[in-house]
């Protein structure tokens, strides 16, 4: 049986929440972005340069090159590279816990829930390299603590959900233990997840995080029958 998601959102798809991105559809071109829509260039251009393999801590003067502005037009926009590292964090967070969402509400089986979770964060991870690189913390190991903090939360978040789904199905197969048994499963499968998405940046994008993920999960997540 092949495991399907949502379809995943990529870097492209990035906007700043309550801006107007959209290109003027006639009428001369604008010669200055708005602001919202500077911001989301200045994220985009962050994504990209963190998708070159090997690539090296992003600095905002090179972040500003890429853009052709100078260091203090970034800073009208974001008050810190931090803040720019945050607005990426923004965008993976509202992207996975959205199509998650859609899961939670989609999908009745419990299993195949955490199976569809686990496949739909491979997907983005696989779709958006240079944010893989944030979830898994190589673009953040010389940036402010607080970024891998909050990264930390999110795969915190990520086995709860997949907690909440494996109890259910714990509980639905008669188990004597759900809560113990679906916490060991979750947190194996949430180390599973984090260790292909950093094999993934790790192999300079290489290797797929989806790579042979239906004999994956049927190790991991086993469908029940009966």
């Amino acid at each position: 049986m092949t495991t399907s998601a949502p379809a995943p959102v990529h870097a492209a798809d990035l906007t700043e929440p309550g801006s107007d991105t959209e290109a003027p559809v006639s009428g001369a071109a604008r010669k200055r972005p708005k602001p919202g829509e500077r911001r989301v260039q200045i994220l985009q251009a962050l994504a990209a340069m963190l998708e070159q393999p090997g690539a090296e801590r992003v600095t905002t003067a090179a972040l500003a090159a890429r853009l052709a502005v100078s260091e203090a037009a970034l800073y009208r926009h974001f008050a810190s590279k931090a803040q720019m590292f945050e607005g990426l964090i923004e965008f993976i967070e509202q992207s996975v816990f959205g199509l998650i969402n859609q899961l939670g509400e989609r999908e009745p089986d419990p299993v195949l829930r955490a199976r569809k979770l686990v496949a739909l964060l491979l997907q983005f991870g696989e779709k958006n390299p240079g944010m893989t690189r944030v979830m898994v913390g190589d673009a953040l190991v010389f940036e402010n603590d607080r970024l891998q903090q909050r990264m930390n939360l999110f795969f915190d978040k990520i086995e709860a959900a997949l907690r909440q789904d494996l109890r259910e199905a714990a509980v639905l197969s008669g188990a004597d233990t759900p809560t113990v048994d679906a916490q060991s499963e979750a947190s194996v499968i949430t180390a599973f997840c984090v260790g292909r998405l950093q094999r993934y940046a790790r192999s300079a994008f290489k290797r797929p995080p989806g790579e042979s993920l239906e004999h994956s999960l049927a190790l991991l997540l086993p469908l029940r029958h009966g």
